[in-house]
């Protein structure tokens, strides 16, 4: 945006840029660099004197900040436009709801903005582009997409872990000498059931469950070396050794009914042979994602009916027929919503589906950009071009590159299934230009214009 000569606010709701991406930041992604840093990005830092890190290595969460958004967010430029420590709490249109049409294209945006000392700040902005992701909004464990009974006792408890935690890390005595249910089948799971198995060897007592909900355990394993991305292909297959050889006890068709909490966590499921009850010391969830939309209320949207996407886009990226790589280029024509210049980009604008690329949102936001700025034509040209993806259409391969953003890159997002989760929206002080008659676009979430991503480590 700042290459069209448009002046963006960017609210960032942590109290540094990519904040979502350092909670999974001792993940690494299955995606190099060279699918993770945006063209128009890398011009900006170059004329700074940047040194792009090596093309072909693949980043840890924690590098994709220190390395690629921190220097990013620093440029004067952008360093003008973030708000950090700022919540948007509504996005609606000045001086009226959602139910009136009359001249409602011809009003700026209102983008209400809560900072972290309580200031509400209403902004009035030309154009909206949300890219708040999914990371602070994990799907329930429970069936049919409701959180199971005594789900949320589990949570106040302290039993149930937040998805992604840093196993042999800051997190290691959590989970050192305890037994440990893993629900969930995606990039996510795999990443944190390779770190518990590299636990168990080295902490006695270590004991790792996993249940899915799927039957046939082969398709958990993903391409192995027929995958286009090599690390996240070895996740499969390093994933299989681990069950193979007894340190993983894998529970299929496994669907979790109820909590209780006791001494410990009793997790109940139904499976074909009737009901099943886990006894674990803490559970890790890795069922993905979905988008927070309650902001969002007083706009008019279009959503897929099934994976809560745009509704174009939708049919495009329903994981039940499409893989990372079997997603065609889209950008602000598909991703364009009934209330003009109010666009959803980057994870959320997945919905629920989880096989997010970081490149695939570039190029959402460059399109989105040139449509802003009046260059149609440079809107509706596609210059994605993406890895061959092997069987990421499978359940572990359900999500590509980003954990679900607020920024970052998941699978089941940070499920994440390719780069980094997405993965959140803030508030702060109005850029002159809000004021003004002409104000400028904003962008909800880090600077990148994602969310966040997901690693292979992915964000989904």
């Amino acid at each position: 945006m700042i290459e069209r000569g448009l002046t963006p606010l960017i609210f960032e709701n942590g109290a540094e840029v990519g904040a979502a991406v350092r909670k999974w930041g001792h993940i690494r992604l299955f995606s190099s660099w060279q699918h993770n840093i945006d063209p128009a990005s890398r011009r900006l830092l170059e004329a700074t004197g940047w040194t792009e890190p090596r093309l072909t290595s693949l980043p840890y969460g924690a590098e994709l900040v220190d390395k690629y958004l921190a220097p990013l967010a620093a440029i004067p430029a952008v360093q003008a436009a973030l708000r950090l420590s700022s919540t948007v709490t509504a996005v609606s249109r000045v001086g009226m709801d959602k139910t009136h049409s009359r001249g409602r294209d011809e009003q700026p945006f209102l983008v209400r903005v809560e900072s972290a000392d309580g200031v509400v700040v209403d902004h009035h902005v030309r154009a909206v582009v949300d890219t708040s992701g999914t990371w602070a909004q994990p799907n329930p464990l429970g069936q049919a997409g409701l959180p199971a009974p005594g789900e949320s006792e589990a949570v106040a408890a302290g039993l149930i872990a937040e998805p992604l935690p840093d196993v042999t890390g800051a997190d290691r005595a959590r989970f050192a000498g305890r037994h440990v249910l893993v629900i969930g089948a995606g990039h996510s799971a795999a990443n944190t059931l390779i770190a518990l198995g590299q636990l168990a060897k080295n902490e006695p007592g270590t004991r790792i469950s996993w249940a899915v909900r799927g039957a046939d355990a082969s398709r958990l394993y993903g391409g192995g070396d027929l995958d286009g991305l090599p690390a996240r292909g070895q996740l499969g297959t390093r994933l299989r050794g681990l069950v193979e050889d007894g340190y993983v006890e894998l529970h299929t068709s496994f669907t979790a009914t109820s909590f209780a909490v006791g001494d410990g966590l009793a997790v109940t499921g139904s499976t074909p042979n009737g009901n099943l009850t886990l006894n674990v010391d803490v559970l890790i969830p890795a069922t993905g994602f979905r988008p927070d939309l309650d902001i969002l209320r007083e706009i008019r949207l279009e959503l897929d009916p099934i994976v809560e996407a745009p509704r174009d886009l939708g049919p495009m990226i329903d994981p039940e027929f499409h893989s990372c790589g079997t997603v065609p280029a889209h950008g602000a024509a598909v991703l364009a919503h009934p209330d003009k210049d109010f666009y959803i980009a980057g994870m959320k604008s997945y919905g629920r589906a989880p096989t997010f690329l970081l490149a695939t949102g570039y190029e959402q936001v460059r399109s989105i950009a040139a449509a802003l700025a009046g260059d149609q034509a440079a809107a509706n040209q596609a210059h994605l071009e993406l890895p061959e993806t092997g069987v990421c259409s499978t359940d572990l391969g359900g999500s590509c590159d980003l954990p679900p953003a607020n920024g970052t890159e998941l699978d089941e997002a940070a499920d994440s299934c390719c780069g980094a989760p997405a993965e959140d929206t803030a508030s702060a002080e109005e850029a002159p230009a809000a004021c003004c008659a002409a104000p400028e676009p904003v962008l909800l979430g880090i600077p990148t214009g994602l969310a966040h991503g997901r690693s292979a480590a992915s964000t989904d």
